[in-house]
């Protein structure tokens, strides 16, 4: 619904770009998924359409990836920001892909720990 989908112009253009040189290229629609599940459907319905997926996180690449050259739908993963499990003992935590570096280490503090920015290790699921 109207909370999680939008066609309008800003919003597009605000997710049509990062801190790139690249020029703005907005997608067609941002939409908001807050679970696994609607991503999943969300991302089953494009492929079926034949139409373009480009994710969304922050928006401060350097690479232009965000820029949505064929159009297509922006997946804003910013809401996706829940902090799923810590084990102190091997050193992982698992989290939904709009967990920022600032939350993480927010929820880290107090254990001895920190997430230094460009230190990422992803496990395929």
């Amino acid at each position: 619904g109207a909370p999680n989908v939008s066609t309008a112009t800003t919003v597009r253009e605000q997710h049509g770009h990062d801190e790139s040189m690249h020029p703005c290229a907005p997608p067609d629609v941002v939409v908001w998924p807050q679970a696994v599940g609607q991503v999943q459907e969300l991302a089953a319905l494009c492929h079926r359409c034949r139409v373009p997926m480009v994710p969304f996180g922050t928006g401060t690449g350097l690479e232009g990836g965000v820029n949505a050259v064929q159009g297509g739908v922006c997946f804003d993963l910013s809401r996706m920001d829940t902090i799923t499990e810590l084990s102190l003992e091997d050193f992982s935590v698992t989290v939904e892909p709009g967990v920022t570096c600032k939350a993480l280490n927010k929820h880290l503090r107090g254990t001895g720990l920190w997430f230094p920015v460009g230190t990422v290790s992803m496990r395929g699921v």
